[in-house]
């Protein structure tokens, strides 16, 4: 193990915060750097997302490597391994429920990555080398997976010292009182929820100004408010009261669980809109319009806008029924009837370009283009007398 990896003899322990803030620090670091190689690979695409620089590609993912294995050994490397057992030991202690499943197998996965991480490191290749460039290679995967999951045992270590309690609960007669005051503010509409968020034990928590006579109150609520059986669980001045006494947040779930922010996979070339329109008003014959159509509505691994769109609002609603609400549920439901409806208008532009196309028409001759830049008089010329004034007669002699 290389000394960076783990604290000296008879060092003093870092605390619960400092885990999480190095932590905190290296996510915020991988952050930037993933940043900074998007731009890199942007100066390597043309303007459909084609790779057109190889060499200048493959560098910048070199250098992504070696900044990402660096802002490791600076932030994390030395408190991996304490942060990971902390949050075992607060994940222990946590109430059951249906998230910590997955919250054990993503630190075991953290660990088996930090396990190789040390592993390589403690056998450095020759600075600069080409065995160093494939070590760093080889390391990215795991660093992503830091930089990706590191956040659960982040807010595990932040659990530590009992954030998952609320602090001045209420008791059942002012409990029931204020859920019936917030029940009867939400049939006059007049209950405005500011923020959600899950806590330890997996219930939902939600902010709510309760207005009632002209004044406003912020509300806790537990539970679904699309279903009875939601509660009032405390009562507030202000937002900042709530955060104070309420069960600290959870980080939420993902939508697809095999995703990576920092392992992207390569974007699939696309026309845009506006290349497409600049298409059809640069165009003099039909086949340029129904091309342009035509592209708007292809298929495949290029698909065209129209498609793009239609898998933007399908994949909202998939994430409108994940929220696992009421509400969510009859949103995902409209957006995919709007999908169904994106898919019947993307066919008829379809069979409209194509029988555009069948025209074999050319836009006719007097459609004449405008010149917007007038001729310049020659040199030896006299300027052109301008016209009398408005009202005013022209002198004769």
């Amino acid at each position: 193990m290389t000394p960076a990896s783990s604290p000296a003899p008879g060092s003093r322990r870092p605390s619960a915060a400092e885990l999480s803030n190095a932590a905190s620090s290296f996510m915020l670091r991988m952050s930037v750097i993933d940043c900074e190689t998007d731009a890199a690979l942007d100066k390597t695409r043309d303007r459909h997302g084609r790779i057109v620089h190889p060499g200048a590609a493959e560098a910048a993912r070199a250098h992504r490597d070696k900044a990402a294995v660096e802002a490791y050994r600076t932030h994390l490397a030395p408190h991996a391994e304490a942060l990971l057992d902390v949050a075992r030991l607060v994940l222990d202690q946590l109430p059951p429920a249906r998230h910590l499943a997955g919250w054990q197998a993503v630190l075991d996965g953290l660990a088996a990555s930090t396990a190789e991480i040390r592993r390589v490191l403690d056998r450095p290749a020759d600075p600069g080398s080409t065995d160093e460039r494939a070590q760093h290679a080889t390391l990215w995967p795991h660093l992503a997976a830091w930089a990706d999951h590191g956040y659960i045992a982040s807010n595990l270590a932040d659990q530590r010292d009992g954030g998952q309690h609320q602090k001045s609960p209420l008791t059942d007669e002012e409990r029931q009182m204020w859920t019936e005051m917030a029940a009867a503010a939400q049939r006059r509409g007049e209950l405005e929820l500011t923020e959600s968020w899950y806590a330890a034990d997996g219930q939902p928590i939600t902010l709510a100004y309760l207005v009632e006579n002209g004044d406003s109150t912020v509300v806790a609520l537990r539970g679904d408010l699309g279903v009875p059986g939601w509660q009032v669980i405390g009562h507030y001045t202000h937002e900042y009261e709530a955060g104070k006494d309420l069960p600290a947040p959870i980080p939420p779930g993902v939508l697809r669980p095999n995703l990576s922010r920092h392992n992207r996979p390569a974007p699939a070339p696309e026309m845009s809109l506006q290349d497409l329109l600049r298409d059809v008003v640069e165009g003099r014959s039909a086949g340029d319009a129904s091309n342009a159509l035509l592209g708007a509505v292809q298929r495949g691994y290029a698909a065209g806008p129209m498609l793009r769109l239609q898998e933007l609002v399908e994949t909202s609603g998939k994430f409108a029924s994940a929220l696992e609400t009421v509400q969510g549920q009859q949103i995902a439901a409209r957006l995919s009837a709007l999908g169904r409806q994106i898919e019947f208008l993307t066919r008829e532009v379809q069979e409209a370009a194509e029988d555009l196309g069948a025209t074999v028409a050319v836009l006719p001759p007097h459609r004449t283009p405008v010149l917007r830049v007038r001729p310049r008089p020659a040199v030896d010329t006299s300027p052109p007398v301008p016209p009398p004034l408005a009202g005013t007669p022209a002198r004769h002699r």
